[in-house]
C-alpha cells in the first residue's frame, strides 16, 4: 500500500500561508541549506506528486525551468509524474517535461484508489485545501513538517479546526543551522 506523505512549510505560529495568501516567509534560500540533499534521499521513495491547482500554478512557473546545477532536486522533481487536482484547470503543462495530470474525480475516493495501487509512496506539497480535505478523510500516512522561526500573527492555518483529536507519534525531529525544524509524525494508529 502506498503511503501518502504530506510536506508542509509553516511558521512558528502554525501558518502555511501569511495573511496575502504568499508562501513569502520561507522562500529564503538560507532555508534550503543543509536539507536539499536529505530533500533527495526522501524523492528517491516517491512515485508521485500531488498538487492542487494554486500550488501548481506557483511550482510551473520555477521548477521546470530551474537549472538542475543550481536545485539539486530540480531533475527529480520534474521526473516524477504529477497529479494536480482541479476542478477548474483542462490541461497542466510543466514545460519540456511530462505535463501533470488534471484529476477533476472526487478527491478522498481518488487518493483511496491511489492508495490501494503497488509503486513508491506519494507527496503532497501545499495545496491546503486538498491537504486539509486529505487530513479530515484520514488518508494522511505521515505529516513531515518544516517550521520556519518566525511568528506571522495572521493568514492561513495548515490545521483547520475540525473539532477532532488526531494523536500522533513524533518519528524524527531535526534541526538546521537555518533555525528551521523538520518534525515528522505519523497517526498513532499507523505502525
Amino acid at each position: 500500500m502506498r503511503k501518502v506523505i504530506l510536506q508542509e512549510w509553516v511558521s512558528l505560529d502554525g501558518f502555511a500561508a501569511d495573511r496575502n495568501g504568499t508562501t513569502d516567509f520561507f522562500s529564503s534560500p538560507k532555508y534550503a541549506e543543509g536539507s536539499d540533499a536529505e530533500l533527495l534521499e526522501f524523492m528517491d521513495g516517491i512515485g508521485t506528486i500531488l498538487l492542487g491547482a494554486n500550488t501548481y500554478k506557483m511550482f510551473v512557473e520555477y521548477w521546470p525551468d530551474v537549472d538542475p546545477e543550481t536545485e539539486l532536486i530540480a531533475n527529480r522533481l520534474n521526473q516524477t509524474p504529477k497529479l494536480v487536482f482541479s476542478k477548474t484547470l483542462r490541461e497542466a503543462p510543466w514545460g519540456k517535461w511530462e505535463a501533470c495530470q488534471v484529476i477533476d474525480a472526487e478527491l478522498t475516493s481518488t487518493i483511496r484508489h491511489l492508495k490501494n495501487e503497488q509503486g513508491k509512496d506519494m507527496v503532497l506539497w501545499g495545496s491546503l485545501s486538498v491537504a486539509q480535505q486529505l487530513m479530515q478523510a484520514g488518508l494522511i500516512d505521515e505529516f513531515q513538517i518544516r517550521v520556519v522561526p518566525i511568528l506571522l500573527g495572521a493568514g492561513r492555518p495548515l490545521f483547520a479546526q475540525t473539532g477532532q483529536q488526531l494523536p500522533l507519534d513524533c518519528v524524527e525531529s531535526r534541526s538546521y543551522p537555518s533555525g528551521i525544524t523538520l518534525i515528522s509524525y505519523r497517526p498513532a494508529h499507523i505502525g
